[in-house]
């Protein structure tokens, strides 16, 4: 579990890697602690955070049809700060939010690990297993693709184990992670 009890930084003070962070996406597979770590993140920074899940799936986990998530998207992108968090697999249209990013992070865990979380935590549908199960060869390379084609701009980290995300969010936090004025 990620502990969040740290001190608020402002946004544009959280610059340890030479970049002022204002609009992140967070990015993995199912059960991969994305919502989690969006959290955090939102409370180390200031920055609020959107939880696409919350947004996209309507009552009865029925999904927004895709030009009216295009449309929703670009809504939410039109702010000046946000942390997003989501990856809805064969629904996404992310070519909509990946140009206005400014950081990208990918928590690209392994399936078994996410498979066990996702049976820890709850039911989950059949389209869930077979999107996460097909993650790694079909999902994650269309996802890359996309970053690399749509968002020029942003600063790319995988986090490839938990320990990995906890070190991140530490550097978040340490004083040479803050902007000197």
């Amino acid at each position: 579990m990620i502990a969040c009890s740290r001190p608020q930084i402002p946004p544009v003070a959280l610059s340890g890697y030479g970049w002022n962070v204002k609009r992140v996406l967070v990015f993995g597979p199912g059960a991969s602690g994305k919502s989690t770590f969006a959290i955090c993140l939102g409370e180390i920074t200031g920055l609020p955070v959107i939880e696409l899940d919350k947004v996209f799936w309507r009552s009865g986990m029925v999904p927004t049809p895709p030009d009216e998530w295009v449309k929703v998207q670009q809504e939410l992108i039109r702010k000046h700060e946000w942390i997003i968090d989501g990856d809805l697999g064969p629904y996404d249209v992310v070519e909509v939010r990946l140009p206005a990013a400014d950081t990208i992070i990918f928590l690209d865990f392994s399936v078994a690990r996410c498979a066990w979380r996702a049976l820890r935590r709850s039911r989950e549908r059949f389209d869930f297993w077979l999107w996460l199960l097909r993650y790694q060869r079909h999902s994650r390379p269309l996802l890359m693709a996309s970053i690399a084609e749509h968002a020029h701009g942003a600063k790319l980290h995988l986090l490839r184990t938990p320990e990995a995300l906890r070190k991140f969010l530490e550097d978040c936090c340490s004083p040479s992670s803050r902007a000197v004025d």
